[in-house]
């Protein structure tokens, strides 16, 4: 599995390890019923604490993204997709909520919010 961990980053690697699996899991990159790989080897892998690998599986099972098996290992869990997207959208409608209050603040226009959006998305 594919996990950038960045070590300048003020967030926590677990918390880094969480989010880009469920990015995998919204983006249908990991499937539902899919085995992640076992705590010891993602973390071996990314030569990181084994604690820190299972506070993030611990995270994810928390919020529902996987479920673990005793014996057998974590899981993908069978969550609605529809429903993680609209965590997803929730929280972007936030930022974009409070992004308009400073534009209006700031006398920015909308015409320029949406060319730098534009710009933002074309970027990623």
């Amino acid at each position: 599995m594919d996990i950038i961990i960045s070590n300048s980053s003020n967030v926590p690697i677990y918390e880094q390890i969480k989010e880009q699996i469920k990015n995998k899991i919204v983006s249908n990159e990991i499937r539902a019923g899919e085995l992640l790989p076992s705590i010891r080897s993602l973390a071996k892998d990314l030569r990181i604490s084994v604690i820190t690998t299972k506070n993030a599986y611990i995270e994810l099972e928390r919020e529902g993204y996987v479920e673990t098996v005793p014996g057998k290992g974590t899981y993908v869990a069978n969550k609605n997709i529809e429903l993680i997207k609209e965590e997803q959208l929730q929280k972007i409608e936030n930022l974009i909520d409070t992004a308009v209050s400073i534009a209006k603040l700031s006398n920015i226009s909308k015409a320029e919010i949406t060319s730098m959006l534009d710009i933002l998305y074309e970027e990623e």
